[in-house]
């Protein structure tokens, strides 16, 4: 596969993730650094829907948004669409349904991660209101 020559880092493809979540309206989404704290991943993207079905479209975004670049290795929860985990390897994507994300609360569990900046271009939440 020749497209995979060129590996675009870790954190722009977190970022792009992100990016991706966003584009269908996601909520309080973060990309944290976790490579110098733990070995499962180097990012991980939390981001939160108000619906399965908005869960399960964030989830189709950011695959196929980084289908050209990167393939999930898994992905699980889709079918219920309350957290959905879509596994990039070096990136996780976690997409919950509000309630999911309070119950488990991985950004306390994450709080020491230093958290990677979204470009502004991507954040719709502050636009339009």
């Amino acid at each position: 596969m020749q497209d995979k020559e060129v590996m675009i880092p870790a954190v722009e493809r977190a970022v792009k993730c992100a990016a991706f979540a966003l584009d269908k309206k996601a909520l309080d989404v973060k990309v944290l650094e976790i490579k110098n704290i733990s070995s499962i991943a180097d990012y991980l993207v939390l981001a939160t829907g108000r619906s399965d079905r908005q869960v399960q479209a964030m989830a189709d975004s950011v695959k196929q948004g980084l289908k050209p670049i990167d393939k999930a290795i898994d992905t699980e929860g889709y079918d219920e669409g309350r957290w959905v985990v879509v596994d990039f390897g070096d990136v996780i994507v976690h997409l919950f349904q509000e309630d999911v994300r309070k119950i488990y609360n991985l950004d306390d569990l994450w709080s020491r991660a230093p958290q990677i900046e979204i470009p502004e271009e991507y954040l719709w939440e502050h636009k339009e209101k």
